[in-house]
């Protein structure tokens, strides 16, 4: 038949959303208990779910309008991939078998974790000298001033074993969400809901910087002198439901005339897709945006280890 394309044929056919969704990174896991045979639900971040039906062929959000196949799931999990990008995502998972992973491990004994303000709470403060100050200062080059803006903003906790914490706050500023980084250690605190690290400048900002990571958001701040028009956010990777609505939150707050949103993203693809995002929110919230990119292929903490200015 003309216009007949086989191998999209394949991809429909041989491509489970759910395996999409497995290799994802960070790599969504299967709720058992919140599934069913027809209906599995995945989750990543707290706030993040999709559900796969039609045996894989299909996907829903539940909690948006999304819905689709395995072609809409992969501009869904990636919107500024284009057809042809997509095509070629899709190769490599040609016949492979979802694994089903939970989406917690079941243990001996559980114990629930202490809510995280709790948690927040009982971690010392970032002090000169401690090993927490030690690794930011140190591997990660943040100077002092920095370190003691973190410190008085509580924006930043000593963690176990030389880590730091970073505090996501929600409207009422309690500890949502906690992101540990450390020399060894990349990851959250579990129960968790995303939304943004800050570190305001000043009180009255105009200058919203938005970066991936909070130790991106830091370098920033240390490279620009923590500039007093300027709050500098993380969104912690990818932007769920709970970042949105923090972004809009902030944007909606800058009232004055030459407010803008700074999009400092990483320089990379996901970097400028981010980006995209960041352009669009300040679109929709009619305040000016600006693209501030980092030297190809880093993020603002090299640039501040190598020594190099914006």
């Amino acid at each position: 038949m003309s216009g007949h394309d086989a191998e999209l044929d394949q991809f429909r056919q041989g491509v489970s959303c759910a395996v999409l969704l497995e290799r994802a990174t960070p790599p969504w896991q299967l709720d058992r208990k919140g599934s069913t045979r027809r209906a599995l639900k995945y989750r990543r971040q707290e706030g993040e779910v999709v559900i796969v039906n039609h045996d894989g062929r299909g996907w829903w959000d539940p909690q948006g309008s999304a819905k689709g196949d395995i072609f809409d799931l992969v501009q869904f999990l990636d919107p500024g991939l284009n057809f042809g990008q997509v095509r070629k995502a899709l190769r490599p998972f040609v016949g492979l078998s979802p694994t089903y992973p939970e989406a917690l491990p079941k243990r001996a004994v559980s114990q629930p974790d202490r809510p995280l303000p709790e948690r927040w709470a009982a971690r010392p403060r970032l002090r000169l000298g401690s090993r927490g100050w030690d690794y930011l200062a140190g591997a990660r080059a943040i100077p002092r001033p920095v370190l003691l803006v973190a410190s008085e903003a509580d924006a930043v906790r000593d963690g176990a074993y030389g880590s730091a914490w970073f505090a996501h706050r929600d409207e009422a500023g309690q500890v949502c969400h906690v992101e540990v980084r450390g020399p060894d250690f990349k990851g959250s605190l579990r129960g968790g809901t995303k939304t943004l690290f800050r570190l305001a400048g000043g009180p009255s900002p105009t200058r919203l910087a938005v970066l991936e990571a909070p130790i991106d958001a830091l370098s920033l701040a240390a490279i620009e002198n923590v500039r007093r028009d300027t709050t500098y956010v993380a969104t912690g990777g990818g932007i769920g439901p709970g970042t949105l609505e923090a972004l809009r939150a902030l944007l909606t707050g800058l009232q004055a005339a030459g407010s803008v949103l700074v999009s400092a993203a990483d320089a990379n693809k996901a970097g400028d897709r981010f980006a995209n995002q960041h352009q669009a929110l300040a679109a929709e919230a009619g305040v000016a945006f600006e693209r501030l990119r980092p030297t190809d292929g880093t993020d603002w903490n090299d640039v501040l280890r190598q020594g190099r200015g914006v």
